[in-house]
């Protein structure tokens, strides 16, 4: 029993970190299935189009689907519109025809396409409406027809399953994506502290940096789809900006503080200093964790005495480091690094400030369905 016991729960956590995935993937099935089945409903004649729009506009939420969708049906339309007027005034009727007529139509969609991702399905519907006749001895009005008419099915029905299957709504990525960062930063701040401290032979700071980067720019494509669906008012939440602002100042105050740590601090200001800073170091930490798990559980944050308590300590240090005129022999750069110090800890003592008003101000809103306890992984940090 034990052993099964501890199957079960690592299935269970498994299935808990993918359950984004596995929404998809059941969002997917579902648009195939039932795209393939109204196809024949509708006796269309080839349900393979529809049901691979289907399955390619199923995307993994609402807002991208929506984007997807009617990008493709833009293209779709111009691409069917276009190459069919082509084929009907322009004949094919042997090969040579046939390769004249497709550059005819796909020369213009082609560079289209290059001005407009939106357009990129419409040099394929040409190749489609065009090409399809050959083998199906159908006009190219009817190829065009069909076309359009299959994707529309293809692309209602994937909104329709995106909408009423397990929805997952970009907003609510956008603070999962949000939550991910501010946990990152977290991890990066000891190690930089560390670096401050001591000479470190391969300070792991770059690396962590780098994947705060690239969660950055999956964090800004799925804050496109959070407008989206905002435009289309699909979700009542307010714009999270904001939260993303305040989460890059964060990231800002971050690589400051890197930029502080490229060498140990002097041993005589260290004396000084080490204390203090280990003391904000670590309730900045502990606050990101918290926001962190607050922001994914839509709960209101902790407070942030204790990140107001070591911020006094540190600039009371600071200020007594400055009337002692202990900078005064340094080099130039040494100095330059203690006052970004300085500047980096007000900075982040005042963005902490606003992410602790911003993470309060989401958890206000009326949760949604989607809302979620905090991660096993969040738990387990704090």
């Amino acid at each position: 029993m034990g052993f099964l016991n501890r199957v079960r729960t690592w299935l269970s956590a498994r299935l808990s970190e993918r359950r984004a995935q596995l929404r998809l993937c059941l969002r997917v099935t579902v648009a195939a299935v039932l795209t393939f089945y109204i196809s024949q409903l509708l006796h269309l004649p080839w349900a393979l189009w529809a049901v691979l729009t289907a399955v390619i506009m199923t995307q993994t939420s609402v807002g991208k689907s929506l984007i997807a969708t009617i990008d493709y049906m833009i293209g779709t339309l111009g691409g069917g519109v276009y190459s069919g007027l082509v084929g009907i005034f322009v004949p094919h009727n042997s090969n040579l025809e046939i390769m004249l007529t497709l550059g005819l139509a796909l020369a213009p969609l082609a560079f289209l396409a290059s001005l407009s991702p939106r357009f990129a399905a419409a040099p394929f519907t040409a190749v489609m409406v065009l090409l399809l006749p050959t083998i199906t001895h159908a006009s190219a009005l009817q190829s065009a027809f069909f076309r359009v008419i299959e994707v529309a099915v293809g692309c209602a029905v994937s909104l329709a399953v995106s909408f009423l299957v397990f929805p997952q709504r970009a907003h609510n990525l956008v603070y999962d994506g949000a939550a991910k960062i501010l946990i990152r930063l977290a991890d990066i701040l000891p190690v930089l502290v560390a670096d401050l401290n001591a000479p470190q032979a391969d300070t792991p700071a770059h690396r962590l940096q780098r994947h705060v980067g690239d969660a950055f720019q999956k964090l800004a494509a799925i804050n496109i789809e959070a407008a989206r669906e905002r435009s289309a008012y699909l979700h009542s939440d307010p714009d999270p900006q904001p939260l993303i602002d305040v989460t890059l100042r964060l990231r800002h105050d971050i690589v400051l503080l890197g930029r502080a740590a490229t060498e140990p601090l002097p041993p005589f200001i260290l004396e000084r200093l080490a204390q203090p800073i280990g003391q904000f170091a670590v309730a900045a930490r502990e606050f990101l964790i918290s926001a962190a798990a607050a922001l994914n559980a839509r709960a209101e944050p902790a407070p942030i005495t204790q990140i107001d308590a070591a911020f006094v300590n540190f600039s009371e240090a600071f200020a007594a480091l400055r009337r002692a005129q202990l900078l005064q022999n340094l080099p130039t750069d040494a100095v330059e690094r203690i006052f970004a110090l300085g500047f980096c800890f007000e900075q982040m003592h005042t963005d902490l400030a606003t992410l602790g008003a911003s993470v309060g101000k989401i958890a206000r809103m009326p949760k949604s369905s989607e809302a979620k306890k905090p991660d096993a992984k969040l738990e387990e940090i704090a």
